[in-house]
């Protein structure tokens, strides 16, 4: 029946910290990465060599949203004919014929770039029930799929469930696309990029990867367990693998004033078309052509026209209305600078996790509250320190699931020890309350370790004082008259005992034990126990003049000390144990209280007391005592009174 209640309380406590870590690290840790990104991890700027040409809210007050295809091609031609960019990123998809005639214009604007990259977007399982695609599949395939060798341990074959269907012209305008699919976190921000897509056996490149394939002449790679491997370039993409396809985690760079609040500099759509038109009349254009030469131009909507009908709106670390365009470029920036983030794998969070769980139990466990509180502080602000550290460098750790993991354990430790230890205080002061003082009691439980079943070696006093001639007063008097003057006498020997930090240890009929020194240490021990021993002695004077008074017999009492070292700690069961002291030198203070009847004393203390002692007392010297038990001669001393 105990080994079935362990056993539950363990399940209960495994189950709460794994709910606990679970939900930490979905529903709090995300909010922690944004806040770092943000503030530690966020490059100042992106790269000068990406600009972005975007369709906003000065663009949409000149031409009513949603544009004609053919506005488009003021754009693309001034690109075309005047710049020297490096390549030209339209982030928008054709999936079907407007108006054929404006179309046809746009198709055949994007036809004669031979530097331009365009859009495409496949559609997750999770998101349609068709996989058997279209008739463009295989024209999909062999023109923008790329070479990819998957070198991984456990190749996911998770692939998308359709591509969306494209019109004709449109493929046959494109000469190089990428997906421009993104994947939003479960908590609606996006912090990851899709690197590629797997869709009937084919491996699609993101739009970003796209233009950087395009750039470098690599249209090869290896994908393996942790990066992707660009085969002419060398480049090495970190990737996570997810069922969604190969994605990598985003470094996102600051948001910039001087561009209009985006990470990257840029400009209006409506300004470039303006430009093309100044150039074809022969003037001066508002944006010269120079500006662009060597650069790498995004060109789509800005996230501020939303309003407008457009949605390319974005959650991400760095803003809640961040423009998907800006996201395209960050994904690129990261690719060509390798700036992805590096985070730590679940199985490496949750060592670090169990580690300083670890690391908090054993402080807790060894140190007093307050100093364990403020270890756990330390090692908490240690950790978000390096968290901070790390961050800075790029790489992605959790911190407040470790965090949240450590309070929880230091609150369920010590709920624990607190409901066990009042528990067993209260046991102890039960047990111990009436023969020790007060101020022995508090430091009792302050130190309630000390007092579980076992104990150690320690140098101790032990008092036996025992009445003389018991038994035959016991004869002749009743036994409620005998209960009356034991219950009288020990109470007025108990309150002196305590007084001297003295521990009554029992009460053997007409005889009482005490220890000092233990179970709390005392320095002064041996004195605090011949001190004692002297009060004791006096209180019985008084009480024999109240009992002569009272008719009652006189009595005397011998008392016997010894010092030196002995077992002390608690003997029993777990149900019930008795603290008491255990050794040789137990023995001898009682046979040393013994020898108060040979030698007509009331107080004898050892060599070993006497030692401590000496200054404290006048005593008068007897050699050569004979101990029962014995082999050889002790020496012991009369106390005759105190002097210091």
């Amino acid at each position: 029946m105990r080994f079935l209640k362990f056993l539950f309380i363990l399940i209960s406590i495994v189950l709460l910290f794994a709910l606990s870590y679970w939900a930490t690290d979905n529903f709090i840790e995300p909010k922690a990465y944004n806040y770092m990104m943000k503030n530690f991890t966020a490059i100042k700027s992106g790269s000068p060599d990406i600009v972005l040409i975007v369709i906003d809210d000065k663009s949409i007050g000149r031409h009513r949203w949603p544009w004609k295809r053919n506005l488009y091609c003021n754009i693309y031609d001034y690109f075309r004919e005047y710049t020297n960019a490096k390549a030209i990123i339209m982030d928008s998809v054709v999936t079907s014929i407007d108006d054929y005639k404006t179309d046809l214009e746009y198709f055949n604007s994007i036809n004669k770039m031979n530097n331009a990259i365009s859009g495409l977007i496949f559609i997750p399982k999770d998101y349609t029930n068709k996989t058997e695609g279209n008739i463009f599949d295989k024209k999909i395939q062999n023109k923008y799929s790329i070479k990819a060798q998957d070198l991984r341990s456990n190749p996911d074959d998770y692939q998308y469930g359709s591509a969306l269907i494209f019109p004709k012209e449109y493929l046959n305008a494109v000469k190089r696309a990428g997906t421009v699919s993104t994947i939003k976190d479960e908590d609606g921000y996006t912090r990851v990029a899709i690197d590629m897509i797997k869709y009937k056996n084919a491996f699609y490149p993101s739009i970003a990867l796209k233009t950087f394939s395009y750039l470098n002449n690599d249209e090869s790679y290896f994908i393996t367990d942790k990066e992707i491997i660009g085969y002419n370039s060398k480049v090495r993409i970190p990737i996570l693998k997810d069922n969604s396809g190969m994605y990598s985690l985003l470094r996102f760079y600051k948001p910039n004033t001087h561009h209009n609040g985006y990470t990257h500099k840029t400009y209006s759509a409506v300004d470039i078309m303006d430009s093309y038109d100044e150039l074809k009349a022969g003037q001066k254009p508002l944006i010269s052509p120079s500006e662009f030469d060597n650069k790498i131009v995004f060109v789509g909507a800005n996230v501020k026209a939303a309003a407008s009908g457009l949605s390319d709106v974005k959650r991400s670390p760095i803003s809640n209305d961040h423009s998907g365009l800006d996201i395209q470029a960050t994904t690129l920036d990261n690719i060509m600078h390798n700036n992805f983030m590096k985070p730590f794998s679940a199985w490496q969070n949750f060592v670090i996790t169990i580690l300083l769980m670890a690391l908090a139990f054993f402080i807790i466990k060894n140190l007093n509250l307050f100093y364990a509180v403020s270890g756990v502080c330390l090692v908490i602000a240690i950790y978000i320190g390096i968290s901070a550290l790390l961050f800075r460098y790029g790489y992605a750790i959790n911190i407040l699931t470790p965090i949240s993991m450590v309070i929880i354990t230091m609150i369920f430790a010590y709920s624990y020890r607190y409901i066990v230890e009042d528990k067993n205080k209260e046991k102890i002061k039960t047990a111990m309350g009436k023969y020790i003082s007060e101020d022995i009691m508090r430091n009792v439980v302050k130190n309630i370790d000390e007092l579980k079943l076992g104990g150690k070696k320690a140098n101790v006093t032990v008092l036996f004082a025992d009445i003389r001639g018991f038994t035959s007063m016991s004869e002749k008097l009743s036994a409620d008259e005998v209960s009356v003057i034991l219950n009288e006498y020990f109470t007025e020997i108990e309150p002196i005992v305590t007084k001297y930090n003295g521990v009554i240890n029992k009460f053997i009929g007409d005889a009482v034990m005490a220890i000092f020194g233990a179970p709390i240490e005392d320095n002064n021990h041996p004195k605090n126990a011949v001190r004692c021993a002297c009060e004791m002695l006096a209180k019985v004077d008084e009480l024999q003049k109240k009992w002569l008074n009272e008719g009652k017999p006189k009595i005397e009492i011998g008392i016997g000390i010894n010092t030196g070292e002995a077992f002390v700690g608690n003997i029993g069961s777990e149900k019930r144990m008795e603290y008491t002291v255990i050794g040789d030198m137990v023995n001898l203070a009682s046979r040393i209280e013994g020898n108060n009847k040979i030698y007509k004393t009331n107080l004898l203390i050892s060599s070993s007391t006497f030692d401590y002692v000496r200054g404290i007392v006048d005593t008068i010297k007897i050699s050569n005592v004979k101990i029962r038990g014995k082999e050889h001669t002790l020496d012991l001393y009369e106390v005759i009174r105190l002097i210091g």
